[in-house]
């Protein structure tokens, strides 16, 4: 039966691990070729198939208008969000505007949601899977980092359904990696997970007992990481050479794809050498028709003085969570590193030097989400329920619009889920048939400082005088970290009908079109089911 199994995926900015649970142990599934990380990366051939994971990433510089790689940096994201323009500025793939200051990827004239993008890479999760255990895998458990909102946590899920896949549990990376950490351990401890992705930074606090993983504190920046530090080593280079030459590398999106290949290829000779050199060999022409090679010598202090500001920018988020879980360095037992740029001998220096004490380093950094998701979706599956308990918390404070541009709080974040609270609204005026209601999610109390979740719209309750018909609405964060709303006519006790419209998100109909479109996209390398 395809029904008794359950994987675990960590679908990461710059790679994603597949894992499953064996005689009680999670274990890394590799692809055919022994490779037990891949590339969340999606090149779409001319042929019409689609090459996924670390093939696909060897096309980015020969294919790079139709490849596509940090998609997660723009999942259930607005179309006019800083995030979005940033990214328009660097890729080389057509990011355009979609329904509802949506984000759509175009491709050889088609576009494609960012949902449909992650369930491609999802899909070759699965495949890994299916072709390792010889089965049928239609259950997983999905890793989202903590401080993801509920739009990006539903376009997670939507791109599960999408890939063919029943998402048990959207999990939040560092609660993950504390599974991993201390599953089967029996220890009683206090530990931080500094989760430092190749596109976003979390850090949380968890109370780790026999069996019980209790967060108390979580707080993240979903726009840093080592894709960043590549960005900086890139800019680096750019302005050198236009230095020397007098010609400009950013202007060509062919060379900014030689760049980063090259960046990021930098940043991990510089963790493991200490020194890196650099060779670009082609990268342009000068006017007279010379063909350019691009050569630099990168050093570590060079490379740590680039990149300073960003370290301390993580710091900054884990004074945060220490503030919001009333804690000081001392107070915590162990500091989990997650992440391939943790790798980096300055990220391993400056958590030292800022917890005072050496991080643990036993659990490849790479692996430890996925195989702590596989061990959630394990327990989920066991017939005598969960082997162990997780309590986790909501990252963001939840809002409703109120006068003036201005929000009041719901549920304030760090508050353990799944959670429900209630808000009694009385109507503004005479006869009215519908209140509607705009829900937030952030820290500041003006609404253009917050996340739009939606506008929730009310209606079939009793019409009467104004301030006479009460409505209770009930909000609604459920294990995944998704937001649900209803709402009940407190006179008659009938629930009103609600009508929820996510602005970025995929409707019901959308994921249908888009789970039938994927039954005919062909992934290179996997026989079509």
């Amino acid at each position: 039966m395809a029904d008794d199994i359950a994987i675990g995926i960590d679908l990461g900015t710059s790679y994603c691990c597949v894992s499953y649970v064996e005689n009680g142990v999670p274990t890394v599934i590799p692809n055919e070729w022994g490779e037990r990380t891949h590339a969340s990366v999606v090149s779409f051939l001319e042929d019409g198939t689609v090459l996924v994971g670390n093939a696909a990433k060897r096309n980015i510089i020969a294919n790079a208008e139709n490849t596509i790689y940090s998609a997660k940096r723009l999942i259930g994201r607005f179309y006019f969000s800083d995030e979005v323009k940033k990214a328009q500025a660097v890729m080389p793939y057509a990011i355009v505007e979609g329904p509802s200051n949506s984000v759509r990827i175009e491709v050889h004239g088609r576009t494609y949601s960012l949902p449909e993008i992650s369930a491609l890479v999802l899909k070759e999760m699965k495949a890994i899977a299916e072709s390792y255990l010889g089965r049928e895998v239609t259950k997983a458990v999905v890793t989202v980092p903590a401080y993801f909102n509920d739009n990006q946590r539903q376009a997670t899920k939507d791109a599960g359904r999408i890939a063919g896949l029943e998402v048990l549990r959207i999990l939040n990376e560092p609660t993950a990696a504390a599974l991993s950490y201390g599953c089967g351990r029996d220890v009683n401890q206090r530990v931080v997970v500094y989760d430092l992705g190749g596109g976003t930074f979390d850090i949380s606090i968890l109370e780790i007992g026999t069996d019980v993983f209790e967060v108390l504190a979580t707080a993240g920046d979903t726009y840093l990481g080592g894709d960043d530090f590549d960005d900086r080593i890139m800019q680096w280079l750019a302005q050198d050479f236009l230095d020397r030459t007098g010609l400009d590398l950013t202007q060509s999106k062919y060379c900014l794809q030689m760049l980063k290949d090259a960046a990021e290829r930098a940043k991990i000779d510089v963790g493991r050498e200490g020194i890196a050199q650099i060779l670009c060999q082609s990268i342009c022409q000068d006017g007279a028709g010379n063909i350019l090679d691009l050569q630099a010598t990168l050093t570590e202090e060079q490379f740590n003085r680039m990149v300073m500001d960003l370290v301390q920018r993580t710091f900054k988020v884990c004074d945060e969570s220490l503030q919001n879980a009333r804690m000081t360095a001392g107070d915590i037992d162990a500091v989990i590193l997650v992440g391939g740029p943790t790798r980096l001998p300055l990220i391993r220096t400056s958590v030292r030097h800022y917890f005072q004490k050496e991080p643990m380093t036993e659990v490849d950094p790479d692996e430890v989400v996925g195989l702590g998701a596989a061990l959630q979706a394990h327990a989920l599956m066991s017939a005598g329920g969960a082997e162990h308990r997780l309590l986790d918390v909501t990252p963001l404070t939840l809002r409703i619009g109120t006068v003036g541009g201005f929000t009041e709080k719901i549920i304030d974040k760090n508050t353990p889920i799944p959670i429900e609270q209630s808000k009694t609204f009385v109507t503004s005026r005479d006869g009215q048939d519908r209140v509607k209601i705009k829900v937030f999610q952030g820290e500041s109390n003006r609404s253009d400082e917050c996340e739009l979740l939606g506008e929730f719209e009310f209606s079939g309750f009793r019409i009467g005088y104004r301030g006479e018909v009460k409505i209770e609405v009930t909000f609604e964060i459920d294990t995944n970290g998704i937001v649900n709303v209803s709402a009940t006519d407190v006179e008659t006790g009938q629930r009103t009908s609600t009508t929820i419209s996510l602005s970025s998100g995929l409707s019901e109909e959308d994921i249908q079109a888009s789970v039938e479109a994927h039954k005919d996209i062909q992934l290179a390398g996997h026989e079509a089911a």
